[in-house]
């Protein structure tokens, strides 16, 4: 089964079973409600361990989490630092509008110009404000920093793995 990476448990909070998460999920606000289990992938481990949520709020840009049978800091020392995740099944496309895509099927499709010459492949995507940046590894060449905006990436086709981005004048140096 495949797990996506929903946050990372950074810190504890308090005395009484509380942890400071970073988000990196586009929703912050379905994944982390009570009543969800997912995953803490603990680190320099194979094991993971199943969670479910019975409170959350936030606190100076973190989202705290305290977890069921965990009423304690001793009882939730040991996840610092872990990967949260979620499987498969928790997955929906009802999540998406159209032309919204998960990380997970953006990240490693080739990226064309409009002629369908190579441009590179995505690595990694930015969430820095108003819209994200597919971040385009190059051989030879800079990384190359792609607005998603329907200007500069023009197709996504998930089947043929394939993204076409027209590249503006002046983003290229």
């Amino acid at each position: 089964m495949n797990y996506y990476n929903i946050g990372k448990i950074v810190n504890t909070q308090g005395l009484k079973g509380e942890v400071r998460v970073i988000s990196i999920t586009d929703f912050p606000e379905k994944r982390f409600k009570v009543g969800n289990t997912f995953f803490a992938k603990l680190p320099n481990k194979h094991e993971q361990v199943a969670l479910t949520i019975d409170g959350v709020r936030k606190h100076k840009g973190f989202i705290l989490l305290h977890f069921k049978n965990h009423p304690s800091i001793n009882d939730v020392e040991y996840l610092k630092p872990s990967e949260l995740k979620i499987d498969e099944g928790s997955l929906s496309s009802d999540d998406l509008k159209p032309g919204e895509y998960y990380y997970h099927q953006i990240i490693g499709l080739d990226v064309v110009d409009p002629n369908g010459n190579p441009i590179g492949q995505v690595k990694e995507i930015l969430s820095p404000g108003a819209n994200d940046v597919w971040v385009v590894e190059r051989d030879q060449h800079k990384d190359l920093l792609l607005p998603k905006i329907d200007s500069v990436i023009t197709n996504v086709d998930l089947d043929a793995g394939k993204i076409t981005a027209d590249v503006p004048e002046g983003l290229d140096e």
